[in-house]
């Protein structure tokens, strides 16, 4: 099961949709299906998943809807880049973004840096409140790494192809894309990258068994 979609509620749905796709969101869906009935629906840059507000939608309650997680690779790019874009957004802090009101949040970023530790905080016109958090490793298992903005997509690729040189120089010609393209499907899982490293390396040295046995060469 994929989450698709959350439903918020907004007040003046024209308000919304500027206000969103002032930010960069895309612009799905813009049904006005009937005088009192009017569906919008927008993504976040990168997302899988979508929100939907209308008019006959949902009963707008003022910020109603609280910490709707954004989870982004560098928090300070996004954090400009929204402010750029006319959102209001609060200063960086790190502790944790999920208590009541600011209870355990300290001012400025997490000191280590540490991925889920560093936090930013901004509100739509109707009060609905965002939560940034800045993931730059996630914890084992859990996919969605890789980040979709291009110097977040340069500075990933630099890094793999950093671990695919010891790879190219101790072993016979092969097409480095698959050497790549397991690196990188390991780093999105979760891995870290020596264990995406020796991922990779095992991958190779399948597709070379499955070569030696007449099977797929690639």
């Amino acid at each position: 099961m994929k989450l698709e979609m959350v439903v918020i509620p907004v007040s003046d749905a024209e308000r919304a949709r500027d206000f969103y796709t002032k930010l960069g969101w895309r612009l799905d869906a813009d049904f006005q299906i009937s005088a009192d009935f009017r569906l919008v629906q927008l993504t976040p840059p990168g997302s899988q998943a979508s929100i939907l507000f209308g008019t006959g939608v949902k009963t707008p309650t003022d910020g109603s809807a609280e910490k709707l997680l954004l989870v982004v690779h560098d928090i300070d790019a996004a954090r400009a880049e929204l402010l750029a874009h006319g959102a209001s957004v609060g200063e960086v802090f790190h502790g944790t973004g999920f208590r009541p009101g600011t209870a355990g949040r300290i001012p400025g970023p997490d000191p280590e840096h540490k991925s889920y530790s560093t936090f930013a905080e901004f509100k739509d016109p109707d009060g609905n409140t965002w939560l940034m958090q800045e993931i730059k490793q996630r914890l084992p298992g859990r996919g969605g790494l890789l980040p979709t903005d291009v110097p977040g997509l340069a500075e990933l690729l630099h890094e793999t192809a950093e671990h695919h040189d010891p790879y190219e120089k101790s072993h016979a010609p092969h097409n480095w894309w698959d050497w790549y393209a397991a690196y990188l499907h390991a780093r999105e899982q979760g891995s870290t990258p020596d264990e995406a490293s020796t991922a990779a390396g095992q991958y190779m040295e399948g597709l070379l068994n499955a070569a030696a046995s007449g099977g797929d060469t690639r």
